[in-house]
């Protein structure tokens, strides 16, 4: 080669054939129980977003008058529609803000495109040369034309924080309890509501540590200003930084607890099992 000359990429002829490897781990577990996880739960969310009943207990309800409410994060906030639209569940207005946050958030892409699409399944292995029909090239695209959608999360942001603080308050009514008296509540925790404020936690986490947000707080700048506003931008941005850290541990924790969070205020309002108080 002459000197200033630039060397082109190499490329393959043709896809490697699927799953072909040189590696020697045990590569495919990661993605296969990736996989399973996220389809358990989006089959679970999706019977339950369907399903429209039974998501939330205490007082105001006719199952138990003497209970702190409980609301199913799945359900929230409470949505009460006209008998016209009976048949509609609430959740299906609800579910599309904290459900696009997850869809277009940089590390779900990653898990579910592995997993789910195989594209690719795993670094240095052979990923399909064609999915459902739709034949794939060598040249690497991109998310664009219908993926472009994928841009939207910096967006879905905004409505995960409003959502933040509806499931806060969530936890705050599962500390009242209707008085004995009948006039008024009284303070009370039960296994309910340490269930909801966990939920409520671990999305929390999963929300502050996210890409878009520590981009947002100062992630764009180069360096940061000496006045009291730069100093306040720096340590979001540090508290952010040490966050996201973990953010895939958080993306786990919170999709886990969000679907056990629903299961257990499902149990409580069919009464199999009887949400047990402890203040």
């Amino acid at each position: 080669m002459a000197h200033g000359e630039i060397a082109e990429a190499s490329v393959p002829s043709k896809l490697s054939p699927f799953a072909a490897t040189n590696r020697r781990d045990h590569w495919w577990v990661g993605p296969l129980v990736t996989g399973l996880v996220l389809t358990t739960f989006i089959v679970y969310a999706t019977a339950r977003a369907l399903y429209g009943g039974l998501y939330h207990v205490g007082h105001g309800t006719q199952l138990l008058e003497d209970h702190a409410y409980l609301l199913s994060p799945l359900y929230s906030p409470l949505i009460v529609l006209p008998e016209s639209l009976a048949f509609v569940s609430p959740a299906l207005l609800i579910l599309w803000a904290p459900g696009g946050f997850r869809v277009t958030c940089y590390y779900y892409r990653k898990a579910y495109y592995r997993s789910l699409f195989l594209d690719p399944v795993g670094c240095a292995v052979g990923e399909p040369s064609s999915f459902c029909g739709f034949k794939r090239g060598l040249a690497y695209k991109g998310e664009t034309r219908l993926l472009l959608f994928q841009n939207l999360h910096r967006y879905f942001l905004y409505f995960a924080l409003v959502f933040l603080v509806l499931l806060s308050i969530d936890v705050g009514h599962a500390c009242l309890w209707p008085s004995p008296e009948g006039e008024g509540f009284s303070f009370g925790i039960s296994v309910g509501t340490l269930v909801l404020a966990a939920n409520t936690t671990l999305l929390t986490l999963y929300t502050f540590s996210c890409h878009s947000l520590r981009h947002l707080v100062g992630g764009r700048l180069d360096c940061f200003a000496q006045s009291s506003v730069g100093q306040t931008r720096y340590r979001l941005w540090s508290w952010t930084t040490f966050l996201n850290k973990n953010h895939m541990a958080w993306a786990w924790a919170s999709l886990i607890v969000v679907g056990f969070a629903d299961f257990y205020v499902w149990m409580v309002a069919s009464g199999r099992i009887t949400d047990l108080r402890i203040i």
